[in-house]
Protein backbone atom coordinates (compact mmCIF):
# COMPACT_ATOMS: atom_id res chain seq x y z
CA UNK A 1 0.00 0.00 0.00
CA UNK A 2 1.27 3.18 -0.64
CA UNK A 3 2.32 5.71 1.84
CA UNK A 4 0.57 8.57 0.21
CA UNK A 5 -2.34 7.47 1.04
CA UNK A 6 -4.91 9.43 2.96
CA UNK A 7 -6.68 7.96 5.69
CA UNK A 8 -10.40 8.39 6.08
CA UNK A 9 -9.43 10.55 9.18
CA UNK A 10 -7.77 12.75 6.86
CA UNK A 11 -9.67 12.69 3.38
CA UNK A 12 -9.53 16.12 1.25
CA UNK A 13 -11.83 18.41 2.83
CA UNK A 14 -12.03 17.05 5.82
CA UNK A 15 -11.76 19.42 8.61
CA UNK A 16 -8.28 18.92 10.24
CA UNK A 17 -8.06 18.89 13.84
CA UNK A 18 -5.30 21.72 15.30
CA UNK A 19 -4.98 21.26 18.88
CA UNK A 20 -2.00 23.38 18.97
CA UNK A 21 -4.07 27.12 17.90
CA UNK A 22 -6.99 26.39 20.03
CA UNK A 23 -6.81 29.12 22.67
CA UNK A 24 -7.22 28.13 26.34
CA UNK A 25 -10.25 29.22 28.08
CA UNK A 26 -9.78 31.80 30.07
CA UNK A 27 -12.62 33.77 32.21
CA UNK A 28 -13.83 36.45 31.00
CA UNK A 29 -14.77 38.68 33.91
CA UNK A 30 -11.14 38.45 35.40
CA UNK A 31 -10.11 42.09 33.95
CA UNK A 32 -12.97 44.26 35.38
CA UNK A 33 -13.00 41.80 38.75
CA UNK A 34 -9.33 42.39 39.36
CA UNK A 35 -9.36 46.14 38.22
CA UNK A 36 -12.02 46.56 40.92
CA UNK A 37 -10.37 44.81 43.56
CA UNK A 38 -7.46 47.19 42.73
CA UNK A 39 -9.02 50.00 42.85
CA UNK A 40 -11.10 49.63 46.04
CA UNK A 41 -8.62 51.31 48.64
CA UNK A 42 -8.91 54.41 46.11
CA UNK A 43 -12.70 54.75 45.90
CA UNK A 44 -13.26 53.95 49.52
CA UNK A 45 -10.30 56.95 50.27
CA UNK A 46 -12.44 58.97 47.71
CA UNK A 47 -15.90 58.38 49.19
CA UNK A 48 -14.46 59.10 52.62
CA UNK A 49 -13.01 62.38 51.45
CA UNK A 50 -16.54 63.20 50.12
CA UNK A 51 -18.40 62.08 52.89
CA UNK A 52 -16.37 64.48 55.17
CA UNK A 53 -16.40 67.43 52.35
CA UNK A 54 -20.09 67.09 52.57
CA UNK A 55 -20.29 67.38 56.40
CA UNK A 56 -17.89 70.29 56.62
CA UNK A 57 -20.04 72.37 53.79
CA UNK A 58 -23.35 71.77 55.63
CA UNK A 59 -22.37 71.46 59.10
CA UNK A 60 -19.88 74.21 59.20
CA UNK A 61 -17.55 72.56 61.21
CA UNK A 62 -13.71 72.84 61.45
CA UNK A 63 -13.51 68.81 60.83
CA UNK A 64 -9.91 69.21 61.75
CA UNK A 65 -9.79 65.92 63.29
CA UNK A 66 -11.31 64.20 60.78
CA UNK A 67 -8.88 65.67 57.96
CA UNK A 68 -5.42 64.35 60.62
CA UNK A 69 -7.01 61.26 60.31
CA UNK A 70 -7.35 60.46 56.40
CA UNK A 71 -3.77 61.92 56.35
CA UNK A 72 -1.98 58.47 57.54
CA UNK A 73 -4.71 56.84 55.79
CA UNK A 74 -3.59 58.13 52.29
CA UNK A 75 -0.27 57.80 53.55
CA UNK A 76 -0.80 54.03 53.64
CA UNK A 77 -3.07 54.22 49.92
CA UNK A 78 0.32 55.37 48.52
CA UNK A 79 2.39 52.76 50.10
CA UNK A 80 -0.38 50.02 48.55
CA UNK A 81 -0.20 51.32 45.32
CA UNK A 82 3.34 52.22 44.63
CA UNK A 83 4.45 48.67 46.35
CA UNK A 84 4.18 46.70 43.81
CA UNK A 85 6.36 49.06 41.18
CA UNK A 86 8.91 48.44 44.08
CA UNK A 87 11.64 45.74 42.37
CA UNK A 88 13.68 44.63 45.48
CA UNK A 89 13.58 45.54 49.08
CA UNK A 90 15.59 48.34 49.11
CA UNK A 91 13.08 50.37 46.83
CA UNK A 92 10.18 49.28 48.95
CA UNK A 93 11.96 50.41 52.27
CA UNK A 94 12.68 53.47 50.34
CA UNK A 95 8.93 54.13 49.86
CA UNK A 96 7.89 53.25 53.12
CA UNK A 97 10.38 55.89 54.52
CA UNK A 98 9.61 58.63 52.03
CA UNK A 99 6.30 58.28 52.59
CA UNK A 100 6.41 58.40 56.42
CA UNK A 101 8.10 61.30 56.46
CA UNK A 102 6.08 63.29 53.92
CA UNK A 103 3.23 62.81 56.24
CA UNK A 104 4.83 63.04 58.89
CA UNK A 105 5.57 66.95 57.55
CA UNK A 106 2.30 67.92 56.83
CA UNK A 107 1.06 66.41 59.99
CA UNK A 108 3.08 68.63 61.50
CA UNK A 109 2.59 71.94 59.21
CA UNK A 110 -1.26 71.26 60.08
CA UNK A 111 -0.61 71.12 64.08
CA UNK A 112 1.26 74.39 63.58
CA UNK A 113 -2.06 75.70 62.67
CA UNK A 114 -3.63 74.59 65.59
CA UNK A 115 -1.06 76.25 68.22
CA UNK A 116 -2.80 78.71 70.49
CA UNK A 117 -0.83 81.65 69.01
CA UNK A 118 -1.74 81.19 65.54
CA UNK A 119 -5.53 79.40 66.17
CA UNK A 120 -6.21 83.10 67.47
CA UNK A 121 -5.09 84.51 64.56
CA UNK A 122 -7.77 82.58 62.28
CA UNK A 123 -11.51 81.94 62.54
CA UNK A 124 -12.16 77.92 63.10
CA UNK A 125 -13.91 78.23 59.49
CA UNK A 126 -10.40 79.23 57.83
CA UNK A 127 -8.53 76.53 60.28
CA UNK A 128 -10.10 73.88 58.66
CA UNK A 129 -9.86 75.46 55.37
CA UNK A 130 -6.11 75.63 55.55
CA UNK A 131 -5.64 72.11 57.05
CA UNK A 132 -7.95 70.58 54.11
CA UNK A 133 -5.61 72.77 51.57
CA UNK A 134 -2.14 71.21 53.15
CA UNK A 135 -3.86 67.85 52.95
CA UNK A 136 -4.88 68.33 49.20
CA UNK A 137 -1.31 69.80 48.19
CA UNK A 138 0.33 66.72 50.26
CA UNK A 139 -1.97 64.32 48.45
CA UNK A 140 -1.42 65.92 45.25
CA UNK A 141 2.36 65.77 45.77
CA UNK A 142 2.55 62.30 47.30
CA UNK A 143 0.48 61.05 43.80
CA UNK A 144 3.20 62.79 41.99
CA UNK A 145 6.23 61.13 43.62
CA UNK A 146 4.94 57.98 43.34
CA UNK A 147 3.57 58.29 39.90
CA UNK A 148 -0.12 57.07 41.09
CA UNK A 149 -2.59 59.42 39.10
CA UNK A 150 -5.15 58.10 41.52
CA UNK A 151 -3.89 59.92 44.01
CA UNK A 152 -3.23 63.07 42.02
CA UNK A 153 -6.83 63.28 41.54
CA UNK A 154 -7.50 62.65 44.73
CA UNK A 155 -5.86 65.37 45.74
CA UNK A 156 -7.27 67.67 43.06
CA UNK A 157 -10.88 66.93 44.46
CA UNK A 158 -9.49 68.04 48.10
CA UNK A 159 -8.56 71.26 46.37
CA UNK A 160 -11.58 72.03 44.47
CA UNK A 161 -13.38 71.25 47.62
CA UNK A 162 -11.65 74.33 49.49
CA UNK A 163 -13.56 76.49 47.62
CA UNK A 164 -16.98 74.87 47.51
CA UNK A 165 -17.25 74.42 51.04
CA UNK A 166 -16.44 78.41 51.37
CA UNK A 167 -19.28 79.17 49.03
CA UNK A 168 -21.81 76.70 50.39
CA UNK A 169 -21.19 78.30 54.07
CA UNK A 170 -21.27 81.86 52.28
CA UNK A 171 -24.66 80.80 50.38
CA UNK A 172 -26.31 78.79 53.03
CA UNK A 173 -29.09 81.42 53.52
CA UNK A 174 -29.36 81.93 49.90
CA UNK A 175 -29.55 77.47 48.98
CA UNK A 176 -32.38 77.79 51.88
CA UNK A 177 -34.19 80.43 50.49
CA UNK A 178 -34.38 78.63 47.18
CA UNK A 179 -35.38 75.30 48.12
CA UNK A 180 -38.06 76.88 50.45
CA UNK A 181 -39.46 79.18 47.38
CA UNK A 182 -39.11 75.89 44.95
CA UNK A 183 -41.07 73.60 47.52
CA UNK A 184 -43.33 76.60 47.81
CA UNK A 185 -44.34 76.70 44.01
CA UNK A 186 -44.62 72.84 43.59
CA UNK A 187 -47.15 73.03 46.43
CA UNK A 188 -49.00 75.17 44.61
CA UNK A 189 -49.08 73.57 41.41
CA UNK A 190 -49.81 70.58 43.15
CA UNK A 191 -52.66 71.74 44.68
CA UNK A 192 -53.73 73.53 41.97
CA UNK A 193 -53.78 70.20 39.55
CA UNK A 194 -55.52 68.42 42.48
CA UNK A 195 -57.87 70.96 42.12
CA UNK A 196 -58.59 70.81 38.78
CA UNK A 197 -59.30 66.83 38.85
CA UNK A 198 -61.50 66.78 41.61
CA UNK A 199 -63.86 70.06 39.87
CA UNK A 200 -66.89 69.21 38.38
CA UNK A 201 -66.64 69.13 34.46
Amino acid sequence: MDGSETSPDTAPGAPQPEPHLRPEPHPRHLPRGSFLLRELPYLVVLTLTLVGVAYASFSRQSMVGYWEFLAPVIGLLCVILGWPHALDQAARWRLVWTQTLHWLAFLVAMNLLLLSGVASLLSPDATGLTILTLLALGTFVAGVHIGAWQICVLGMVMGLAVPAIAWIERSALLLLLVVVALAVVGAALWWSARGKRTSPS
